[in-house]
C-alpha cells in the first residue's frame, strides 16, 4: 500500500524537475537572444549613429533617461538624438550581466559604457559609466528595450 502512495509523489517530483530544467533552458536561450540583440544594437550605433540605433531597437513605448531628463517614446528619442552634437560621437558598451524573467518575456542587462565626443579641433573627451537596459520580447519575437 505504501508503494502505491509514493509512486504518484515520485512522478510529480520528476515532472517538476523536468519543468524547472525546461524553464532554465528557455531562460538561457532568452539571455543569449538579448546578448545578441545588445551586440547588434551597439554595431548599428557605431555604423549608422545613435538616432537610428535607438529608434530601431526601442519599443514603441521606450523610455530613455539622459542628463536627468526622461524621453518617452520613439519620437522623443529620435528628437533627443537629432540634436546637434558639435562633434563626432562614439558610444560603445558591453553588458556584464543579463537576466530574464521566468516567463522569458522581460529581461535586463547592465554593464559599462564609453562615450566619446571628438570636437572640431580633434580633441576627444571620454566619459565612462554604467548602463542599465530593460528588454521586452515583442509579439514578433524580437527584443526591444523599454528602458535605457
Amino acid at each position: 500500500m505504501k508503494r502505491i502512495l509514493l509512486y504518484p509523489l515520485f512522478v510529480v517530483l520528476l515532472l517538476s524537475c523536468n519543468d524547472n530544467d525546461a524553464i532554465k533552458r528557455k531562460q538561457e536561450e532568452a539571455k543569449q537572444e538579448i546578448i545578441k540583440t545588445e551586440k547588434a544594437f551597439e554595431k548599428l550605433a557605431a555604423e549608422e549613429g545613435l538616432k537610428i540605433a535607438f529608434t530601431h531597437y526601442g519599443a514603441s513605448d521606450a523610455v530613455i533617461n539622459r542628463n536627468d531628463s526622461i524621453h518617452n517614446g520613439l519620437a522623443a528619442i529620435a528628437s533627443f538624438y537629432s540634436r546637434p552634437s558639435n562633434g563626432k560621437i562614439k558610444l560603445s558598451w558591453t553588458p556584464d550581466f543579463t537576466d530574464v524573467s521566468a516567463s522569458c518575456d522581460l529581461g535586463y542587462t547592465y554593464g559599462k559604457y564609453v562615450f566619446q565626443l571628438t570636437d572640431s579641433t580633434g580633441k576627444t573627451n571620454e566619459f565612462k559609466g554604467i548602463f542599465h537596459t530593460v528588454w521586452k520580447k515583442q509579439k514578433d519575437g524580437t527584443w526591444r528595450f523599454v528602458w535605457d
